[in-house]
């Protein structure tokens, strides 16, 4: 496994705004380029048995239209699926806007781009005390997750619990937290909104 330093330099993060319907919806984006063909990253992201893998056991009817829930997490509907392109599901835990779309794109014959972006309407109490970090730093730890899958390492289900709680997980969350902070303040938010939603989330996510 990398150096957690490499793993957060991995990945691009940036935070945006956008409206639906009549709401406002905050939207975080990660792009990351692994060293494997579209292909293996494709089937990763969607065969339930690789997912089981890195991400959490699925599921559901795999198609469009279909519904899934991942154990104890998310669930929904998936919305459009283009083969090795495009992939966009609801993602709900409580009824509202809440949508991820990954998209894919080669780099040469082995490298492949992956652009992960969620969009939701986020209740205003929960989203001035955590900010966009509290979405953010969960997909950095799925993308670190795929990053091990695709190496052809990664940890079995009992050894990732056990990893959340070690010291290098909660360094991990941390410079995520502090990743996400950055991406923050690079749109538009005022330092000191940045600086608690940031210690609030890095907290959230150790339990310290």
């Amino acid at each position: 496994m990398s150096d957690i330093t490499d793993e957060i330099g991995r990945v691009h993060r940036e935070v945006g705004t956008r409206r639906v319907a009549s709401e406002e919806a905050g939207s975080v984006l990660l792009r990351r380029t692994f060293g494997t063909g579209v292909a293996d990253v494709w089937d990763a992201v969607t065969s339930p048995e690789r997912i089981a893998r890195w991400f959490l056991p699925v599921t559901g009817e795999f198609r469009v239209g279909g519904r899934y829930q991942l154990e104890d997490n998310a669930g929904g509907e998936i919305l459009e699926c283009l083969p090795g392109e495009r992939l966009r599901v609801s993602w709900l835990f409580e009824p509202g806007f809440s949508e991820v779309e990954v998209r894919l794109a080669p780099e040469g014959d082995d490298r492949t781009v992956l652009e992960l972006e969620h969009v939701a309407v986020i209740p205003e109490e929960f989203r001035s005390q955590y900010g966009p970090g509290a979405a953010g730093v969960g997909w950095d730890l799925a993308l670190l997750g795929l990053g091990w899958h695709l190496t052809g390492g990664g940890l079995s289900p009992q050894d990732a619990v056990e990893w959340q709680t070690s010291p290098e997980a909660k360094a991990f969350v941390a410079r995520s937290g502090e990743e996400w902070g950055r991406a923050f303040a690079a749109s538009g938010a005022d330092p000191e909104t940045v600086t608690a939603t940031t210690v609030a989330t890095i907290a959230f996510y150790t339990g310290e």
